[in-house]
Protein backbone atom coordinates (compact mmCIF):
# COMPACT_ATOMS: atom_id res chain seq x y z
CA UNK A 1 0.00 0.00 0.00
CA UNK A 2 -1.46 -1.11 0.27
CA UNK A 3 1.95 1.32 0.74
CA UNK A 4 -3.51 2.32 -0.69
CA UNK A 5 -0.94 4.24 -0.07
CA UNK A 6 -1.92 1.42 -1.71
CA UNK A 7 -4.80 3.65 -2.47
CA UNK A 8 -2.91 1.00 -0.38
CA UNK A 9 -0.26 3.66 0.76
CA UNK A 10 -1.80 7.57 -0.37
CA UNK A 11 -2.78 10.49 1.97
CA UNK A 12 -6.53 11.15 1.83
CA UNK A 13 -7.62 14.55 0.56
CA UNK A 14 -11.04 15.78 -0.47
CA UNK A 15 -11.45 16.34 -4.17
CA UNK A 16 -13.12 19.05 -6.16
CA UNK A 17 -16.31 18.00 -8.01
CA UNK A 18 -15.44 15.73 -10.96
CA UNK A 19 -15.01 17.45 -14.30
CA UNK A 20 -16.98 15.73 -17.05
CA UNK A 21 -14.72 17.05 -19.82
CA UNK A 22 -11.91 14.55 -19.30
CA UNK A 23 -13.27 11.31 -17.78
CA UNK A 24 -11.01 9.11 -19.89
CA UNK A 25 -7.89 10.94 -18.74
CA UNK A 26 -9.06 10.61 -15.13
CA UNK A 27 -9.62 6.89 -15.61
CA UNK A 28 -6.12 6.46 -17.06
CA UNK A 29 -4.53 8.48 -14.25
CA UNK A 30 -6.30 6.43 -11.56
CA UNK A 31 -5.26 3.18 -13.23
CA UNK A 32 -1.65 4.40 -13.45
CA UNK A 33 -1.84 5.22 -9.73
CA UNK A 34 -3.21 1.78 -8.83
CA UNK A 35 -0.58 0.03 -10.94
CA UNK A 36 2.18 2.16 -9.40
CA UNK A 37 0.99 1.33 -5.88
CA UNK A 38 0.69 -2.33 -6.92
CA UNK A 39 4.41 -2.49 -7.68
CA UNK A 40 5.28 -1.28 -4.16
CA UNK A 41 5.45 -4.84 -2.84
CA UNK A 42 7.99 -5.84 -5.49
CA UNK A 43 10.14 -2.76 -4.87
CA UNK A 44 9.99 -3.36 -1.12
CA UNK A 45 10.91 -7.05 -1.36
CA UNK A 46 13.83 -6.29 -3.66
CA UNK A 47 14.94 -3.52 -1.30
CA UNK A 48 14.89 -5.94 1.64
CA UNK A 49 16.99 -8.41 -0.35
CA UNK A 50 19.48 -5.62 -1.12
CA UNK A 51 20.01 -4.87 2.57
CA UNK A 52 17.35 -2.38 3.66
CA UNK A 53 15.53 -2.87 6.96
CA UNK A 54 11.82 -2.01 7.03
CA UNK A 55 12.21 1.17 9.19
CA UNK A 56 15.21 2.44 7.21
CA UNK A 57 13.52 1.81 3.87
CA UNK A 58 10.32 3.60 4.86
CA UNK A 59 12.18 6.48 6.50
CA UNK A 60 14.25 7.14 3.38
CA UNK A 61 11.26 6.63 1.10
CA UNK A 62 9.16 9.25 2.88
CA UNK A 63 12.11 11.60 3.26
CA UNK A 64 12.74 11.60 -0.48
CA UNK A 65 9.04 11.82 -1.36
CA UNK A 66 8.53 14.64 1.13
CA UNK A 67 11.46 16.57 -0.35
CA UNK A 68 9.97 16.30 -3.84
CA UNK A 69 6.54 17.40 -2.62
CA UNK A 70 8.09 20.41 -0.86
CA UNK A 71 9.70 21.40 -4.15
CA UNK A 72 6.26 21.31 -5.78
CA UNK A 73 4.84 23.36 -2.90
CA UNK A 74 7.61 25.95 -3.32
CA UNK A 75 6.71 26.28 -6.99
CA UNK A 76 2.94 26.38 -6.47
CA UNK A 77 3.02 28.55 -3.33
CA UNK A 78 -0.42 27.55 -2.02
CA UNK A 79 -2.03 29.44 0.89
CA UNK A 80 -0.96 28.22 4.31
CA UNK A 81 -3.63 26.38 6.30
CA UNK A 82 -4.55 27.05 9.91
CA UNK A 83 -2.28 25.78 12.73
CA UNK A 84 -4.97 23.22 13.63
CA UNK A 85 -4.92 21.80 10.10
CA UNK A 86 -1.13 21.58 10.14
CA UNK A 87 -1.21 19.74 13.48
CA UNK A 88 -3.74 17.25 12.08
CA UNK A 89 -1.55 16.64 9.02
CA UNK A 90 1.49 16.11 11.24
CA UNK A 91 -0.46 13.59 13.32
CA UNK A 92 -1.70 11.83 10.19
CA UNK A 93 1.89 11.39 9.01
CA UNK A 94 3.75 10.77 12.27
CA UNK A 95 1.15 8.35 13.65
CA UNK A 96 -1.34 7.25 11.01
CA UNK A 97 0.75 6.91 7.85
CA UNK A 98 3.84 5.74 9.74
CA UNK A 99 1.92 2.96 11.51
CA UNK A 100 -0.01 1.93 8.41
CA UNK A 101 3.13 1.69 6.30
CA UNK A 102 5.10 -0.04 9.04
CA UNK A 103 2.39 -2.68 9.48
CA UNK A 104 1.91 -3.22 5.75
CA UNK A 105 5.54 -3.50 4.74
CA UNK A 106 6.38 -5.43 7.88
CA UNK A 107 3.68 -7.95 6.94
CA UNK A 108 5.39 -8.37 3.55
CA UNK A 109 8.36 -9.92 5.33
CA UNK A 110 6.10 -12.61 6.80
CA UNK A 111 3.32 -13.21 4.25
CA UNK A 112 2.89 -13.46 0.51
CA UNK A 113 2.43 -10.03 -1.08
CA UNK A 114 -0.91 -10.92 -2.68
CA UNK A 115 -2.44 -11.96 0.65
CA UNK A 116 -1.19 -8.82 2.39
CA UNK A 117 -2.64 -6.59 -0.35
CA UNK A 118 -6.01 -8.33 -0.17
CA UNK A 119 -6.15 -8.15 3.62
CA UNK A 120 -5.47 -4.42 3.41
CA UNK A 121 -8.53 -3.95 1.24
CA UNK A 122 -10.94 -4.63 4.06
CA UNK A 123 -10.28 -0.99 5.03
CA UNK A 124 -13.26 0.48 3.07
CA UNK A 125 -15.63 -1.61 5.19
CA UNK A 126 -13.83 -0.42 8.34
CA UNK A 127 -14.15 3.19 7.17
CA UNK A 128 -17.88 2.62 6.78
CA UNK A 129 -18.15 1.11 10.28
CA UNK A 130 -16.32 4.10 11.75
CA UNK A 131 -18.62 6.46 9.87
CA UNK A 132 -21.58 4.49 11.18
CA UNK A 133 -20.28 4.79 14.74
CA UNK A 134 -19.84 8.55 14.24
CA UNK A 135 -23.37 8.73 12.78
CA UNK A 136 -22.10 9.91 9.42
CA UNK A 137 -23.63 6.90 7.66
CA UNK A 138 -26.87 4.94 7.87
CA UNK A 139 -27.52 1.25 7.34
CA UNK A 140 -29.00 0.05 4.05
CA UNK A 141 -29.30 -3.30 2.30
CA UNK A 142 -26.36 -2.67 -0.03
CA UNK A 143 -24.12 -1.62 2.84
CA UNK A 144 -25.01 -4.70 4.85
CA UNK A 145 -24.29 -6.86 1.80
CA UNK A 146 -20.89 -5.17 1.41
CA UNK A 147 -20.05 -5.80 5.07
CA UNK A 148 -21.10 -9.43 4.74
CA UNK A 149 -18.94 -9.80 1.63
CA UNK A 150 -15.96 -8.29 3.46
CA UNK A 151 -16.42 -10.64 6.41
CA UNK A 152 -16.76 -13.65 4.12
CA UNK A 153 -13.71 -12.58 2.13
CA UNK A 154 -11.64 -12.21 5.29
CA UNK A 155 -12.62 -15.69 6.47
CA UNK A 156 -11.79 -17.20 3.08
CA UNK A 157 -8.43 -15.42 2.90
CA UNK A 158 -7.40 -16.72 6.31
CA UNK A 159 -8.86 -20.18 5.66
CA UNK A 160 -6.77 -20.50 2.50
CA UNK A 161 -3.52 -19.61 4.24
CA UNK A 162 -1.61 -22.46 2.66
CA UNK A 163 -1.44 -20.55 -0.64
CA UNK A 164 0.87 -17.67 -1.37
CA UNK A 165 3.69 -18.35 1.02
CA UNK A 166 1.47 -19.65 3.80
CA UNK A 167 0.54 -17.42 6.71
CA UNK A 168 1.97 -16.58 10.09
CA UNK A 169 -0.10 -15.10 12.88
CA UNK A 170 2.19 -12.09 13.27
CA UNK A 171 1.98 -11.32 9.56
CA UNK A 172 -1.81 -11.59 9.55
CA UNK A 173 -2.09 -9.29 12.56
CA UNK A 174 0.23 -6.76 10.95
CA UNK A 175 -1.75 -6.80 7.69
CA UNK A 176 -5.01 -6.35 9.59
CA UNK A 177 -3.37 -3.62 11.67
CA UNK A 178 -2.49 -1.87 8.43
CA UNK A 179 -6.14 -1.95 7.36
CA UNK A 180 -7.37 -0.68 10.74
CA UNK A 181 -4.87 2.19 10.94
CA UNK A 182 -5.57 3.18 7.34
CA UNK A 183 -9.31 3.28 8.06
CA UNK A 184 -8.70 5.54 11.06
CA UNK A 185 -6.31 7.64 8.97
CA UNK A 186 -8.95 8.21 6.28
CA UNK A 187 -11.65 8.98 8.85
CA UNK A 188 -9.50 11.65 10.49
CA UNK A 189 -8.28 13.00 7.14
CA UNK A 190 -11.88 13.48 6.03
CA UNK A 191 -12.12 16.34 8.55
CA UNK A 192 -9.47 18.38 6.73
CA UNK A 193 -10.65 21.54 4.93
CA UNK A 194 -11.78 21.06 1.35
CA UNK A 195 -9.55 23.87 0.10
CA UNK A 196 -6.36 22.40 1.58
CA UNK A 197 -3.72 22.08 -1.14
CA UNK A 198 -3.13 18.33 -1.72
CA UNK A 199 0.59 18.74 -2.40
CA UNK A 200 1.08 20.72 0.80
CA UNK A 201 -0.76 18.10 2.84
CA UNK A 202 1.23 15.32 1.15
CA UNK A 203 4.50 17.16 1.90
CA UNK A 204 3.64 17.59 5.59
CA UNK A 205 2.37 14.02 5.95
CA UNK A 206 5.37 12.41 4.22
CA UNK A 207 7.86 14.52 6.17
CA UNK A 208 6.14 13.74 9.49
CA UNK A 209 6.09 10.03 8.65
CA UNK A 210 9.81 10.16 7.82
CA UNK A 211 10.64 11.82 11.15
CA UNK A 212 8.51 9.36 13.13
CA UNK A 213 9.87 6.28 11.38
CA UNK A 214 13.41 7.64 11.57
CA UNK A 215 13.10 8.11 15.33
CA UNK A 216 11.82 4.55 15.68
CA UNK A 217 14.62 3.15 13.51
CA UNK A 218 17.25 5.06 15.48
CA UNK A 219 15.89 4.05 18.89
CA UNK A 220 15.82 0.37 17.91
CA UNK A 221 19.24 0.42 16.26
CA UNK A 222 17.77 -0.42 12.85
CA UNK A 223 18.65 2.77 10.99
CA UNK A 224 21.09 1.51 8.39
CA UNK A 225 21.91 2.57 4.85
CA UNK A 226 23.16 -0.07 2.41
CA UNK A 227 26.10 0.80 0.20
CA UNK A 228 25.23 -1.27 -2.89
CA UNK A 229 24.01 0.54 -5.96
CA UNK A 230 21.18 -2.00 -6.30
CA UNK A 231 19.78 -1.07 -2.88
CA UNK A 232 19.48 2.59 -3.82
CA UNK A 233 18.11 1.72 -7.26
CA UNK A 234 15.18 -0.15 -5.70
CA UNK A 235 14.68 2.61 -3.15
CA UNK A 236 14.45 5.24 -5.90
CA UNK A 237 11.88 3.15 -7.76
CA UNK A 238 9.94 2.71 -4.52
CA UNK A 239 9.95 6.43 -3.74
CA UNK A 240 9.46 7.80 -7.25
CA UNK A 241 7.06 5.25 -8.76
CA UNK A 242 5.12 3.81 -5.80
CA UNK A 243 5.00 7.04 -3.80
CA UNK A 244 5.31 10.27 -5.77
CA UNK A 245 3.96 9.10 -9.15
CA UNK A 246 1.24 7.02 -7.50
CA UNK A 247 0.09 9.88 -5.26
CA UNK A 248 0.21 12.59 -7.94
CA UNK A 249 -1.71 10.55 -10.52
CA UNK A 250 -4.30 9.54 -7.92
CA UNK A 251 -4.87 13.14 -6.83
CA UNK A 252 -5.12 14.32 -10.44
CA UNK A 253 -7.35 11.43 -11.48
CA UNK A 254 -9.63 11.82 -8.48
CA UNK A 255 -10.27 15.44 -9.41
CA UNK A 256 -11.43 14.32 -12.87
CA UNK A 257 -13.58 11.29 -12.03
CA UNK A 258 -14.48 11.89 -8.37
CA UNK A 259 -13.41 10.04 -5.20
CA UNK A 260 -15.83 7.09 -5.50
CA UNK A 261 -14.81 6.18 -9.04
CA UNK A 262 -11.15 6.66 -8.10
CA UNK A 263 -11.55 4.27 -5.17
CA UNK A 264 -13.12 1.63 -7.41
CA UNK A 265 -10.38 2.00 -10.04
CA UNK A 266 -7.74 1.65 -7.32
CA UNK A 267 -8.86 -1.97 -6.91
CA UNK A 268 -6.36 -2.71 -9.68
CA UNK A 269 -3.65 -2.38 -7.00
CA UNK A 270 -4.05 -5.80 -5.31
CA UNK A 271 -4.50 -7.40 -8.74
CA UNK A 272 -1.15 -5.98 -9.88
CA UNK A 273 0.46 -7.02 -6.59
CA UNK A 274 -0.84 -10.58 -6.98
CA UNK A 275 0.24 -10.78 -10.62
CA UNK A 276 3.76 -9.46 -10.10
CA UNK A 277 4.26 -11.65 -7.03
CA UNK A 278 3.20 -14.72 -8.98
CA UNK A 279 5.51 -13.89 -11.90
CA UNK A 280 8.58 -12.86 -9.91
CA UNK A 281 8.36 -14.88 -6.69
CA UNK A 282 6.20 -17.85 -7.74
CA UNK A 283 3.63 -16.90 -5.11
CA UNK A 284 0.36 -18.65 -5.83
CA UNK A 285 -3.02 -17.95 -4.30
CA UNK A 286 -5.17 -20.89 -3.27
CA UNK A 287 -8.72 -21.18 -4.56
CA UNK A 288 -10.01 -20.03 -1.17
CA UNK A 289 -7.80 -16.94 -1.26
CA UNK A 290 -8.88 -16.02 -4.79
CA UNK A 291 -12.52 -16.31 -3.74
CA UNK A 292 -11.80 -14.23 -0.63
CA UNK A 293 -10.05 -11.55 -2.66
CA UNK A 294 -12.97 -11.35 -5.09
CA UNK A 295 -15.39 -10.98 -2.17
CA UNK A 296 -13.34 -8.20 -0.56
CA UNK A 297 -12.92 -6.25 -3.81
CA UNK A 298 -16.60 -6.77 -4.60
CA UNK A 299 -17.45 -5.18 -1.27
CA UNK A 300 -15.31 -2.15 -2.18
CA UNK A 301 -17.24 -1.73 -5.43
CA UNK A 302 -20.57 -2.08 -3.62
CA UNK A 303 -19.71 0.56 -1.04
CA UNK A 304 -18.29 3.04 -3.53
CA UNK A 305 -21.01 2.51 -6.15
CA UNK A 306 -23.59 3.37 -3.52
CA UNK A 307 -21.82 6.65 -2.77
CA UNK A 308 -21.50 7.48 -6.45
CA UNK A 309 -25.21 6.87 -7.04
CA UNK A 310 -26.20 8.99 -4.05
Amino acid sequence: MPEKTTLTDVPHVRAAPPRRSAPQLGLILCLVSGISFGFAAVFAKESYAAGWSVPSLLTTRFLLAGLLFWIVVAIRRPPMPSPRTIVICIGLGAIGYALQSGFYFGALTRLGAAVVAQLLYIYPALVFLLALACRRETLAARKLLALAATSLGLVLLLHGGGGAGGWALTGVLMALGSAVTYAIYITVASTLPRDLDPFLSAAVICTSAAVSLGAFATSTGRLQFPTHVAAWFWLLLFALVSTVLAMVTFLAGMRLVGPSAAAILSCVEPVVTAGTSALLYSERLSGWQIAGGVAVLGAVVLLQARRRTS
